[in-house]
């Protein structure tokens, strides 16, 4: 027998099996809007702002080295990291840079 299940059965035997149930239902609605919305939102703007990425634009990629995109495919973004130093890198990976002063402004 299981957590939920012994639960369950404890209401049931006090005559509240509904609102042990309901209780359930608004923990669960409660981390949707708390934890897994939220995250969706941010994944569609990341989503986004790489769309919206072009040649010359700052970047930094996951492991944390900055560079300016040189060339972008559907699946890979060369990146200019110093004056003739090129790296490819997967375009998942790859996040447009925030500058300090338009940080500071948020």
């Amino acid at each position: 027998m299981n957590i939920l299940d012994s639960i369950l059965l404890q209401q049931q035997g006090e005559g509240g099996g509904l609102s042990g149930i309901l209780m359930i239902v608004a923990m669960v609605v409660i981390f949707y809007f708390f934890m897994i919305r939220p995250q969706n939102k941010k994944q569609k703007e990341i989503k986004k702002a790489r769309e919206a990425m072009q040649n010359g634009d700052k970047v930094v990629t996951a492991g944390g080295i900055h560079g300016k995109i040189r060339e972008i495919s559907d699946t890979v973004v060369i990146i200019e990291v110093a004056n003739g130093v090129s790296i490819k890198v997967d375009k998942g990976s790859v996040y447009p840079a925030v500058e300090p002063d338009k940080a500071a402004k948020k």
